[in-house]
């Protein structure tokens, strides 16, 4: 009885940390922007090295958004370049800025968005999470 008692607990560890983990999925397009990075509305002139992004005002929350960190991955074609995706790649970033008039929620940086696609695709649709 205990021993069962005890899988049944690991499952539902399991099972939730499992949730967890896939929190705060979302996706859309993002483009990108290039160098310099600084200043942002973050960190100012603080360099925060390349693998950064600027988020729209869906994902800004009046700077609660700086600091943060998502895991970006291209899924889709933003534009007529049928093929942008670097398969299997994804890239993390920080988020420094912010991106009022993006066409969707994340603007990475043209290093961040090289990683998984072409930057000549200019629009991407990607997945990303926290």
């Amino acid at each position: 009885m205990r021993a069962r008692m005890l899988v049944l607990i690991i499952m539902g560890i399991t099972a939730c940390s499992s949730l967890v983990a896939n929190a705060n999925v979302g996706q859309g397009f993002a483009t990108y922007y290039n160098p310099p990075y600084v200043p942002s509305a973050c960190y100012g002139y603080q360099n925060n090295g390349v693998m950064v992004a600027g988020v729209s005002p869906t994902l800004w929350g009046n700077k609660a958004a700086c600091g943060k960190t998502y895991k970006v991955t291209c899924i889709g074609s933003g534009n007529a370049d049928p093929h942008p995706c670097i398969p299997g790649a994804s890239v993390v970033v920080k988020v420094v800025d912010y991106c009022p008039g993006c066409p969707g929620p994340i603007n990475l940086s043209k290093d961040a968005f090289a990683v998984i696609a072409n930057p000549a695709a200019g629009k991407i649709v990607v997945s990303y999470s926290e």
